[in-house]
């Protein structure tokens, strides 16, 4: 059996190679309406995204996100769109509610022909002194922590699928 959404997840890939149009406005609301949409613990909704745009500005969270890792290249691979997904610690499932909404977005994306990816280390990246800074100028609390980040853009090439692991369902009857 499958349907729409099952074949869009199925046909979602990581994009590591992007284009440097910006993407659309309505696009970029469609896929912030998706994660605001996601599953959270008794439906706290304690994630809260942070859209960036500005080419300097997404420029300055890749040399921050690369710092984390020892690098100096661009672990954003040209996309010019970020969204960072916070979630509040103060919910249990802070951390699996902002995986939620990365997931939505990232199904969202590929569902209106843009490319995405979701890059790791927002974590390291707002617990630094300039990332802390950032939150604050932004509004966001102390005890929101960094999810990840969801880059965002036309893909300047299609990566081929790769197969799935077998051995990975396990039915109890």
């Amino acid at each position: 059996m499958t349907n729409a959404v099952i074949e869009n997840m199925k046909n979602r890939r990581s994009y590591r190679s992007y284009e440097s149009r910006q993407i659309t406005q309505e696009e970029l609301d469609a896929v912030l309406e998706a994660g605001l949409w996601a599953p959270s613990g008794m439906n706290r909704q304690c994630v809260k995204l942070v859209a960036v745009t500005n080419p300097d500005a997404v420029s300055r969270l890749s040399r921050m996100n690369a710092a984390v890792m020892g690098s100096s290249g661009d672990p954003f691979y040209g996309a010019p769109c970020v969204i960072i997904v916070f979630a509040d610690s103060q919910a249990h499932t802070y951390t699996e509610d902002g995986s939620l909404a990365m997931g939505n977005m990232l199904c969202a994306a590929a569902s209106l022909g843009l490319g995405s990816c979701w890059i790791h280390r927002a974590r390291e990246v707002f617990e630094t002194d300039e990332g802390r800074a950032l939150m604050k100028e932004w509004g966001i609390p102390e005890s929101y922590k960094g999810i990840g980040n969801c880059i965002l853009g036309y893909a300047a090439e299609t990566p081929a699928p790769k197969p799935r692991t077998d051995g990975r369902i396990i039915k109890v009857k």
